[in-house]
């Protein structure tokens, strides 16, 4: 199964509507389940839900052979935590559906690290969906004193300018 999800704070309707054309094409190999948040566009080719609860969220995604998302950070860190294939379209501020292109950017980071893979346009969608059968995410190592280090001197560089 292929888990869709958008995140729960705002629609992605842009996102939805193209893998519901995709899926309608046939070119899933796996069924769809999709957490669409508040989208207005209702798909016909798939199962979905507006939201799910944070237990439900952890099973289907566990269950999932693969994730298509927003590139927003909380679904990206949930799929690299179950290792799981991940293909994101951010939301662009073009489209009015963020205030700056923040997902991209961020799309374009873990992609070129290889922890995901990215489609920056609906045109875009088939062929990396094509891909998600295969991709193998590079795992992700907790480096958790690096980002200490990094807090420590941006501290100590706010200390010296305060004083």
């Amino acid at each position: 199964m292929i888990f869709l999800t958008v995140g729960t704070q705002f629609p992605f309707d842009r996102l939805v509507k193209a893998v519901d054309e995709v899926a309608g094409q046939g070119l899933f190999k796996d069924e769809i389940f999709a957490q669409i948040g508040n989208s207005v566009y209702r798909p016909r080719n798939f199962k979905t839900v507006c939201l799910l609860d944070k237990q439900e969220y952890d099973e289907i995604l566990q269950r999932a052979a693969g994730v298509i998302s927003h590139s927003g950070m909380g679904t990206i860190a949930a799929a690299l935590e179950h290792k799981k294939p991940m293909l994101v379209m951010p939301r662009l501020e073009r489209f009015g559906e963020v205030v700056n292109d923040h997902q991209a950017q961020i799309a374009r980071r873990f992609e070129s690290e290889g922890y995901l893979l990215a489609a920056y346009s609906v045109e875009e969608l088939p062929e990396k969906i094509q891909v998600l059968n295969s991709f193998v995410p590079k795992c992700r190592r907790e480096q958790a004193d690096a980002v200490a280090q990094r807090i420590r001197r941006f501290l100590d560089e706010v200390s010296l300018k305060v004083s």
